[in-house]
């Protein structure tokens, strides 16, 4: 075998594992939990069930959204979601519901509201405060410098002898 056949075959193996590599790594998309019974018949409802779920946190998860989750409590908020949607609710009604009946941490992006702002706020007013009391601090400190008295002849001559052994 040739060297130039070596570097053909070499080439094809590597081409097939990347092949193979692209065609595992598409299969990596996101796995969406919703099975088909939950489905519901008119698409335009299906749709914004769809998206109401993506808005809320799988309280089981944690991080993920109720339609990404296999959980049991994430399928029963996702038909809580579509029994309030066959039933007429608007998109915001279904989530204030949901949030009542399980707080604010459900939803995966908060609402802007006074308490949000406080927690996400509060530690933003603690550096700035922290960092204005580490001025006021090394200005006083500069300014309050207190300077040595002067040796005493006692202490002078001390000092001589020390320093000339």
């Amino acid at each position: 075998m040739t060297v130039l056949a070596l570097v053909r075959r070499g080439v094809q193996a590597v081409a097939t594992m990347l092949v193979v590599l692209m065609l595992g790594l598409a299969t990596l998309g996101p796995a969406l939990a919703v099975n088909p019974d939950e489905v519901l018949s008119d698409p335009a409802l299906e749709a914004r069930a769809r998206t109401l779920s993506a808005k809320l946190r799988c309280m089981v998860c944690q991080n993920q959204s109720i339609d990404d989750s296999n959980a049991e409590l994430a399928k029963d908020l996702r038909l809580i979601v579509r029994e309030r949607l066959a039933r007429g609710d608007t998109d915001t009604a279904v989530i204030d519901y949901v949030v009542s009946r399980y707080g604010e941490f459900v939803l995966l992006k908060p609402r802007f509201e006074g308490k949000t702002l406080i927690l996400w706020g509060t530690p933003v007013l603690l550096l700035v405060a922290g960092g204005a009391a580490m001025l006021l601090a090394g200005r006083n400190r500069r300014q309050t410098r207190v300077t040595p008295a002067p040796l005493s002849a006692e202490e002078e001559a001390r000092l001589r002898s020390v320093l000339d052994d």
